[in-house]
């Protein structure tokens, strides 16, 4: 079986979970004896398109040409949508009626909801990370539910053999609570994380890109105001620092709009840390009644989750049911065994 991964242009320039979920997944179907490359857009057409299969992962503007000429070639491909919104499936179907009525009028006008319906439309197999993906994919674009499976997000098994040492060495601080990921987009929700610390004196690390925005501004400008909190440049997702800073710390944050599931977190969860996070997206799958769950429209309430979680003894749970349910091995066999089914070909 030969299959070809591929995303938008930008996936490998980006500190972020779909350049993780990729690379695993390569990592891990070789493993299995499947013959994995990633998309070089430079080969010829005849190399290109030399594949049982093509897996695109991303459902954005920056993939809906690559989908709309394997769609017309018919040439078999399964998504990874990555998508997920907060508006309902009823507007989102609206959106897409809209959407078609204005591009008779005005060529090319598309939107981001068509664009999604396009791809899962085209696609042979559509595979989201998580139930509330799904319901989204399938109620907003009318996909049956035998065109959809739900393949959950892995964690590197690393993770529970991280140490705090490297971290509490280099910055002297453990035991704090701990932030992930991109600064600056709003869909991150770092500038009311930051605000929700006012109150707190224990001490918080945010590790993550800035994105120049004016909401990254905000973000440096508030985390300044606030001595118990240390910001550092976003770190490679193999720098031994970072799996270090999820043993050391007590705590790991992530109250996003929104998270499909947030591979960071099930990092921080593998490494022992007590997750507080958004319920919206599919958190549930995936941390169960193992984590706190606070609104991430209300500074409020994610302090309050915060202190909270902060006050529950140390367990190994969640560390477990992580180690036992989500490893990229487990993954990678769902993968196999969902384009094995396409395919209709036997698993090395």
């Amino acid at each position: 079986m030969d299959v070809t991964l591929a995303s938008y242009h930008t996936v490998m320039l980006r500190h972020g979970g779909p350049k993780t979920q990729i690379l695993q997944t390569k990592k891990h179907l070789e493993k299995m004896g499947i013959s994995v490359r990633l998309l070089d857009v430079w080969g010829s057409r005849d190399e290109i398109l030399n594949s049982d299969l093509f897996h695109l992962f991303g459902s954005n503007h920056g993939m809906y040409d690559l989908a709309g000429y394997l769609n017309e070639q018919g040439v078999p491909f399964v998504v990874s949508p990555i998508y997920f919104t907060r508006r309902s499936a009823g507007t989102v179907r609206k959106a897409v009626t809209l959407t078609k009525a204005a591009g008779q009028a005005i060529r090319g006008f598309m939107s981001v909801s068509s664009i999604v319906n396009d791809i899962c439309s085209w696609a042979t197999h559509i595979v989201p990370n998580t139930s509330e993906e799904a319901k989204l994919i399938r109620d907003s674009f009318g996909i049956p539910d035998e065109k959809i499976t739900v393949i959950p997000n892995g964690v590197e098994s690393r993770f529970a053999d991280a140490t705090p040492d490297l971290f509490v060495e280099r910055y002297g601080i453990r035991d704090f609570i701990l932030n992930v990921g991109h600064i600056g987009p709003d869909r991150k929700n770092v500038l009311s994380f930051i605000r929700s610390l006012k109150s707190s004196d224990r001490p918080a690390v945010i590790i993550g890109q800035v994105h120049p925005s004016e909401e990254a501004e905000e973000c440096l400008a508030e985390a300044k105001k606030n001595p118990n909190i240390t910001i550092i440049d976003g770190l490679d997702h193999d720098d031994p620092l970072l799996a270090s800073a999820y043993a050391a710390c007590e705590l790991f944050a992530l109250p996003s709009k929104f998270e499909t599931p947030g591979i960071a977190a099930l990092e921080a969860a593998l490494a022992g840390a007590k997750i507080v996070i958004t319920p919206h997206g599919g958190t549930k799958d995936y941390f169960g009644d193992y984590a706190t769950y606070v609104d991430p429209y209300s500074e409020t309430a994610i302090s309050a989750g915060i202190q909270e979680a902060l006050s529950k003894p140390v367990d190994d749970k969640l560390a477990k049911h992580v180690l036992d349910n989500f490893l990229w091995e487990q993954t990678a066999q769902k993968t196999a065994d969902s384009y094995a089914k396409i395919l209709q070909q036997p698993l090395p």
